[in-house]
């Protein structure tokens, strides 16, 4: 699979599939958990409490790794991504992602401890697509 049309794929997957696993690692030991994904092309944002763990975990290591796809598309391809976290304090951003449901976690959008994990991708592979597992590097 040419470049361009990895790219045009990965960016179909990430369209269709929001629910993802974002995964970190403190003093070499990994942990995951189940994030909510917005993606402008092929980077991903997610919205987070500057008090959780993984925002001081990132900030340690700024590297993750990011699952999405499978239930969400029809063959069951999915997407890994591999790549760098910075922690975004921008209203602007944050304005662009709040969704009314985000009220369940923070009072309001203007809440000091939401902010933005920025999620830039340097390898991604496309998994169970109809062809062989396809990975790029950015």
């Amino acid at each position: 699979m040419k470049q361009s049309k990895a790219i045009e794929r990965i960016e179909e997957i990430l369209n269709e599939s929001k629910i993802g696993v974002l995964s970190t690692a403190k003093d070499n030991v990994p942990n995951a958990r189940y994030m909510w994904f917005y993606n402008d092309g092929l980077t991903l944002y997610a919205k987070t409490n500057d008090q959780s763990p993984k925002y001081d975990e990132l900030g340690e290591n700024p590297q993750a790794h990011v699952l999405l796809g499978f239930n969400d598309t029809k063959n069951h391809a999915f997407v890994e991504i591999s790549g760098e976290v910075e922690r975004i304090n921008d209203q602007k951003t944050i304005d662009w992602l709040w969704e009314k449901q985000d009220q369940s976690f923070f009072d309001s959008k203007e809440n000091p401890h939401l902010k933005v994990l920025k999620i830039t991708p340097k390898d991604i592979k496309i998994m169970n697509d109809d062809e062989e597992p396809v990975e790029i590097k950015l």
